[in-house]
């Protein structure tokens, strides 16, 4: 598509890493997210955890339905418009991407992964799990790692990273990490501080002079010696070492083990250099297809006291070109729209859309979480009622039109992509002028009676194969 002379796109990113040792979450996280901030809103939420509770009773609890920590982020980001993009979970390892609606149509390609190296990777306690996707055409991938703990294990948290490295979206149609655009690596990669005692750690920490201790950091010291860690970048550590802390306080470890502080909980990024994103023909791309990330803001979160570890965040300005700049698919509600009536949808796709007989356009309130949220659903071959050369059009039932009203938006689901290809303007539906009884889908409603799908990817299950 031509996008010559489109303006820079700029996203914000808000990315957090906690490790947060088996607990609930807080009563409020405000702070964390920067929700009182006064800078630009933030386009996109990263959120890696490590040691979410997965004993068995709650890991089979989880598989089924959403895990508390899921359902506490939608709760605080879901009225604030943002939608749950993507998630995947390897027992403690929890990575969350939460994204505004107006960007839903250009993110596209999501595939998640998940690397087992904990106890011979027969159990994943350690590892990684990865999201990457396309954003405005540019891939980008995100992974939340949790390494081997301990000093002296600094060679085998290096060996496990080279090894997720390698397997994350292995065997799959999709680029290795280190062959997107960017990469974001962070979690508890529990790295830590050689050499020095823990008093001299502890008096250099007191003394607010973090720089003594940088160049005993394990990490640091690995990206010297490392040429695959050479070319990630960190923000400088001008914060207090996230670990050992005891719960609820700003107080290091003073149990019997009396942990040494360390930076544990580290943030990086990779941005692939111009000569790795030159074509075949060996030529230079164009300085413009390129995309940027700059550092705004990296910091701890000292209030925070529920595990013994301090979360970490990173603010991020991404610079890019958009190489995409139109949605696949344009979608409008028909009139007015009540459950007085069936209502009509009227959409248009670019001609190279791959559409399926499995695509369908979804009704959801402004709030929506997932994109399982919907409050129904039309199939957009089995409910559709015209065609013409530009454009067609599905109905809806009024039955299944939520009888109170309120404010809504339509959304069009491609499952070639496996992905949201349009999104509507919000709109209102006029409350009913019979009483309301009920909101819910009739369950015989005749338009729903579909056989199940065979398969269904790995992002959003289809709704005719979810059972409802």
């Amino acid at each position: 598509m031509e996008t010559a002379g489109l303006p820079t796109k700029e996203l914000r990113l808000h990315l957090v890493t906690w490790n947060v040792g088996t607990a609930s979450p807080p009563p409020d996280v405000t702070s964390l997210l920067q929700l009182n901030s006064v800078s630009p809103t933030t386009d996109m939420y990263v959120i890696g955890l490590q040691e979410v509770n997965s004993k068995i009773t709650n890991f089979l609890s989880d598989l089924a339905f959403d895990d508390p920590w899921s359902i506490f982020f939608m709760t605080v980001l879901s009225p604030l418009g943002y939608i749950k993009l993507s998630s995947v979970r390897m027992q403690g390892l929890l990575l969350l991407i939460f994204v505004k609606h107006v960007h839903l149509p250009f993110i596209r390609d999501i595939h998640t992964h998940y690397t087992r190296t904990g106890l011979y990777g027969y159990w994943g306690n350690k590892g990684g799990v990865s999201v990457r996707m396309s954003i405005f055409g540019h891939t980008i991938c995100f992974m939340n790692c949790h390494l081997p703990a301990h000093i002296e294990n600094t060679e085998q948290r290096l060996d496990d990273f080279e090894k997720i490295l390698e397997m994350q979206f292995e065997g799959e149609n999709v680029p290795s990490p280190l062959d997107h655009e960017v990469l974001f690596w962070f979690g508890d990669l529990n790295f830590r501080i050689a050499d020095y005692g823990i008093h001299f750690v502890r008096e250099s920490i007191n003394n607010k002079r973090f720089n003594l201790l940088w160049e005993k950091d394990q990490l640091n010291m690995a990206k010297k010696n490392e040429p695959f860690l050479k070319e990630f970048k960190e923000g400088p550590l001008q914060f207090k070492p996230t670990y050992k802390f005891d719960l609820y306080s700003e107080v290091y470890d003073t149990s019997e083990k009396k942990r040494k502080p360390a930076w544990t909980d580290r943030i990086l990024w990779k941005v692939k250099n111009l000569s790795e994103v030159a074509s075949k023909e060996g030529e230079f791309p164009e300085e413009e297809n390129l995309i940027s990330v700059t550092l705004n803001n990296y910091v701890s979160h000292m209030s925070y006291g529920i595990s013994d570890h301090k979360p970490v965040t990173g603010t991020f300005k991404l610079e890019m070109k958009p190489l995409v700049s139109d949605p696949l698919v344009m979608l409008n509600p028909e009139g007015e729209w009540s459950a007085e009536h069936d209502v009509l949808i009227r959409y248009s796709a670019v001609p190279e859309f791959p559409s399926s007989s499995w695509d369908w356009i979804g009704l959801f309130q402004v709030t929506f979480r997932h994109m399982k949220d919907y409050v129904t659903y039309a199939w957009v071959e089995d409910d559709e009622i015209s065609s013409n050369r530009h454009s067609k059009q599905v109905y809806m039932s009024a039955s299944e039109i939520p009888k109170a009203g309120g404010e809504f938006l339509l959304c069009y689901y491609s499952n070639n992509l496996q992905s949201i290809a349009g999104i509507s303007e919000p709109f209102q539906i006029q409350p009913s002028r019979t009483p309301v009884e009920k909101d819910l889908p009739e369950e015989g409603s005749s338009w729903l009676q579909k056989p199940d799908n065979p398969e269904s990817g790995d992002s959003v299950e289809s709704p005719k194969s979810s059972g409802l």
